[in-house]
């Protein structure tokens, strides 16, 4: 950079210092992306220790019961539509047939559209789990997703050494279809009973009205056309024709348990007749099952998924208070049964108290081979959140996260010199740990002394609920390691959680309702400093800074397969929306009190700068929109950003341009992608960077000057309409906003090209170092934007409309710019324009 700014170009200073300023920020913003990369951490989890440490039998635990904590799992929808109810019940069967003690596992569905159809698609989905579980378990099924497993391309007999195996497959692969008949047919099903339930009532109302209309004159009465429930009952959601109180933004609370807690001990199956399974040998119970949506009303902020899901931690905190929660988008499946036990694994050691989270890597099904628009993202979670790992921890995703409650609660970590006393900063001297919902007993050593929280502040944080706060201390001790070792200064003593749960009963529903009211919020700090933060787009990322600041420290566990699968828009419309939302979350963060700039000091330093750069990395669009087009500046004025490309601007070129592929290869290397997937995520770098992050740069700034909220639709998770191709949605086109930068960019530099190829050949004096300089530049640019070009052309065969009309003006375009660059013979130019004689 020194030769850089010490050698201008005297003859387009203007060029030369465009040229400059981009350089100098491209230098700061890599310096800030490597900074934290530093310290690299690969991990692996040993589940063999720890099974024996939490379910073999020992002194305290002699029949050898699961003694792990429980894991509350959230899966979260809002819209049927672009969320297809299949595709959620498919997620809720993986997590039902997970590899983890059954009576410790509950599964939580946050409905935030109140649709009824998603309702009856999880009643259909807790019927079929009955079947589905059984089958996983006895013939150790992976994945234990049924549309995964039965459209696995691999031989699905390999390693099954069961002789009933091919029997038990065919049946189940029977019922699964009639399964995705019944889930498919739900809405025309819905549609079809409030029709006639609707006709009913009308023809009630009708004779009502005939039986009195001798009284007085009235008008004929007019009836709302309800949803009906399959009972003959109102549905207390959200209606298909909407009305007052049953809309989107206005219906009551909802908890339906699908699935009742399973019981302690294990249950076995019954012999196989003709007609079933032999599951004899098989623990048939299943964990529970709970169907959630929050009340809504107008005039309410109800804080979209963040508010879905702070909703979830205090319904499920009543119910059944797992110490851990694990998050899960409705697209997104447990892919590795054991995935949970690998994440106890960091949980659950010694040191593992000061853990507030377990973030595994997101991996995508349904993505062209090609990858066109990096949709797998495997520089992000191959590279820089192993990296990441070696500091303070990986952030926070949105999904596939293991979360210590009590993190999320918003306390502080067991810090060294407090370990032994660490709770007694929450409550007052003999506020006893109550069993809500267990009735493990707590060592009398564990009453703990008054703390720094006063107990009237309590309800002001947490809300005015008492079993609420009753269970706050059972999660914090639930969910601390084993104290089977002097090391473990914050344990708990082994046995401790192998008694019996207490049941379900319908007051306890009832207070879960309670709290998920839309006022129970008012005058708390949810969403401030309790659960997941409000305020952002992406809450996840705040969520997890909020954590790091406090001082916790988080994981990233790559498990041995692949632990969830999920989906990502391959179309490129969709992509862009998908990086626009991410970029304006991070020009949020910038502009609030979430800025790295002002985290405590708990934050370390090069956390604090990769947090920092998550914020800052949208503003580089404004830079680097200006240097894609000054390839075609160079060229239009026969300038270039150098005097001439002498010998040490070529040497300076090309040792920079070593050194960054060597930190390339290095860091492929270490990480493990490939080559091609680097090379996708450059291009796509430079196709979000001249699109969607300029946009969320400018909205970003609306939002913080004048107050214009930001809104965003969902990304549709369902698949495309032609069954003959896979990949049919890489091929549609539709049109947005965001496409006309990089669209320009493209352009411009293409007739650039053309301009100074024509005007260097007919040149009396050609330039072709100049020209040379300008046209690389350009097709280095042109190489990183193809991904993108090759997304205007559509299906081969099928090229869009649009695609012809702007050739069609390039083609314009080009010939007058030929027609003014050589004018045919015969024709003189006067003051700028052509004369014909």
């Amino acid at each position: 950079m020194e030769w850089r700014i010490t050698n201008p170009n005297e003859d387009a200073i203007w060029l030369w210092g465009m040229s400059v300023v981009c350089e100098l920020w491209f230098a700061f913003s890599w310096v800030l992306d490597q900074l934290p990369k530093f310290c690299p951490v690969n991990r692996f989890a040993d589940l063999d220790v720890l099974k024996e440490k939490f379910e073999t039998p020992n002194p305290s635990n002699p029949a050898g019961k699961s003694d792990l904590p429980g894991v509350d799992i959230f899966v979260s929808t809002a819209d049927p539509e672009k969320e297809p109810p299949l595709v959620t019940a498919n997620t809720i069967l993986s997590i039902l047939a997970a590899d983890y003690p059954v009576e410790k596992l509950s599964c939580y569905v946050s409905d935030d559209g109140g649709a009824l159809l998603t309702f009856e698609a999880m009643a259909e989905a807790a019927s079929f789990a009955s079947i589905w579980v059984p089958f996983c378990r006895k013939h150790d099924i992976e994945p234990r997703n049924p549309e995964s497993y039965f459209g696995l391309k691999r031989d699905p007999y390999k390693n099954k050494v069961r002789p009933d195996f091919v029997r038990d497959r065919r049946r189940v692969k029977h019922e699964y279809d009639e399964f995705k008949v019944r889930v498919n047919a739900l809405s025309d099903s819905i549609r079809r009973r409030s029709d006639a339930y609707n006709t009913r009532e009308e023809v009630k109302a009708l004779k009502r009205w005939r039986e009195n209309k001798d009284d007085e004159i009235r008008e004929i009465p007019k009836i709302t056309k309800a949803t009906w429930m399959a009972d003959g009952t109102h549905w207390p959601g959200t209606w298909t024709i909407p009305a007052p109180e049953h809309s989107r933004g206005d219906h009551a609370s909802i908890i339906q348990v699908m699935l009742n807690p399973p019981s302690d001990e294990p249950l076995k199956g019954t012999a196989a007749d003709m007609n079933s399974m032999d599951l004899s040998e098989v623990d048939i119970r299943l964990p529970m099952l709970v169907y959630v949506s929050r009340e809504k009303r107008p005039g309410y902020d109800h804080n979209k998924k963040a508010g879905a899901m702070n909703a979830l931690v205090r319904a499920s905190a009543i119910m059944s208070n797992g110490p851990f929660i694990l998050n899960l988008d409705c697209d997104h499946y447990i892919f590795y049964s054991p995935a949970l036990r690998e994440g106890m694994c960091y949980m659950m050691d010694g040191e593992g108290d000061c853990i507030c989270y377990v973030q595994f890597p997101q991996r995508f099904e349904g993505i062209d081979p090609s990858d066109r628009y990096a949709n797998h993202n495997t520089v992000f979670f191959d590279a820089n959140m192993r990296a990441l790992d070696g500091l303070q921890g990986p952030v926070y995703v949105g999904t596939g996260c293991l979360f210590r409650r009590t993190a999320l609660y918003g306390f502080e970590p067991p810090l060294s010199i407090e370990r032994t006393n660490w709770l007694s900063r929450f409550f007052p001297r003999k506020r006893k740990i109550a069993t809500a919902r267990s009735t493990a007993e707590v060592a009398p050593e564990e009453n703990y002394d008054d703390g720094e929280m006063n107990i009237a502040l309590i309800p002001k944080k947490f809300g005015n609920s008492s079993m609420l706060l009753d269970s706050i201390q059972v999660a914090a001790f639930q969910g601390q390691p084993l104290a089977d070792h002097p090391s473990v200064k914050n344990g708990r003593p082994p046995g401790s959680l192998i008694a019996p749960r207490e049941p379900l009963v319908p007051s306890t529903v009832g207070e879960a309702i309670n709290v998920i009211s839309c006022w129970y919020e008012d005058k708390t700090e949810w969403g401030d400093s309790v659960g997941w933060i409000y305020g952002s787009v992406t809450e996840d990322v705040v969520t997890g800074y909020r954590m790091h600041d406090r001082g916790w420290r988080s994981v990233y566990c790559v498990t041995k397969r692949d632990a969830f699968h999920g989906t990502a828009p391959i179309n490129l419309t969709d992509r862009l929306h998908q990086v626009l939302r991410w970029a304006t979350g991070s020009v949020e963060i910038f502009f609030s009190r979430n800025n790295a700039l002002l985290g405590s000091s708990r934050l370390k330093l090069l956390q604090r700068i990769a947090y920092l750069n998550v914020g800052i990395y949208p503003f580089t669009s404004i830079f680097l929109i200006v240097y894609c087009f000054l390839p075609a500046l160079s060229l239009f004025s026969g300038q270039f950003i150098v005097q001439t490309l002498n010998v040490t601007f070529l040497v300076y070129l090309f040792a920079i341009t070593v050194t960054l592929s060597l930190l390339a290869v290095l860091e492929v290397k270490w990480s493990g992608i490939d080559l091609e997937e680097w090379w996708r995520n450059e291009q796509f770098w430079l196709i979000g960077g001249t699109s969607a992050h300029f946009v969320a740069v400018l909205q970003g700034l609306l939002k913080v000057i004048a107050g214009i909220e930001i809104s965003f639709t969902l990304t549709s998770k369902s698949v495309g309409e032609d069954v003959d191709d896979e990949f049919a949605d890489l091929y549609i086109f539709k049109w947005t906003s965001l496409m006309i930068p990089p669209l320009t960019i493209i352009m411009v530099n293409l007739i650039a090209i053309a301009v100074a190829v024509s005007r260097t050949i007919y040149s009396a004096e050609p330039q072709w170092s100049q020209l040379v300089g300008g046209v690389f530049f350009s097709f280095w640019v042109l190489a990183h934007l193809y991904p993108f070009a090759k997304g205007l052309m559509g299906r081969r065969g099928k090229t869009p409309t649009i695609v012809f009309v702007w050739s069609g003006l390039l083609a314009v375009c080009i010939s007058l710019l030929w027609v003014a660059i050589n004018p045919p013979s015969g024709t003189t130019q006067i003051g700028g324009s052509f004369q014909f004689p």
